[in-house]
């Protein structure tokens, strides 16, 4: 008659270690979707700092033009915003100049195009943003930004200079000409 067949010691030990390695990678793909979640949240909250600061360089700028409201001039550097000397108490339009929050250098200036003054600021950043819709009505144009460098927070003066027309208008006749604005 034949013995009944018995498992041993080594086919037992077989199975734990299946286990063993199953239970691994299970836990590998947990630790890779906490990863991608984390990473997906930071990123977000770089996103939300980004705006938050964008949007202090731009009222710090509108505060700067305000300011004398007879002679508005925009600030010829970030200096400038942080302690305005045109008065005779020294006054504070942006508590500290910031940084970027995705490449940690300083923000990119965005000037005037005749160059008397910087605009507004904006990332150098080429990542490209999770948030594309939702914004605040100053800042609905990001709706449509690449990369977060398109993200530019740019206060516009209601009196800012025109560029110099040199050429003539293309609806004048050819006779006529249009005197540069100065």
């Amino acid at each position: 008659m034949a013995a009944p067949m018995q498992i041993g010691k080594s086919a037992q030990a077989g199975f734990t270690y299946l286990f063993v390695l199953m239970l691994i990678a299970l836990i590998g793909m947990g630790l890779v979707a906490a990863g991608t979640l984390w990473s997906t949240d930071v990123k977000r909250a770089r996103e939300a700092e980004l705006l938050f600061i964008g949007d202090q360089y731009r009222q710090a700028i509108r505060s700067y033009y305000e300011l004398e409201p007879g002679q508005p001039r925009l600030p010829q550097s970030i200096d400038e915003l942080l302690e305005d000397h045109r008065r005779p108490n020294v006054v504070r339009h942006l508590r500290r100049a910031y940084r970027d929050p995705f490449t940690g250098e300083a923000f990119a200036l965005i000037r005037v195009p005749d160059g008397q003054g910087i605009t507004g600021v904006h990332s150098q950043s080429t990542g490209h943003p999770f948030k594309i819709a939702g914004f605040s009505s100053e800042n609905a144009t990001f709706a449509e930004a690449v990369t977060y460098a398109d993200w530019q927070f740019v206060f516009v003066p209601s009196a800012l200079p025109t560029p110099t027309v040199t050429a003539p208008a293309p609806s004048s006749p050819p006779s006529q000409q249009v005197a540069p604005v100065q």
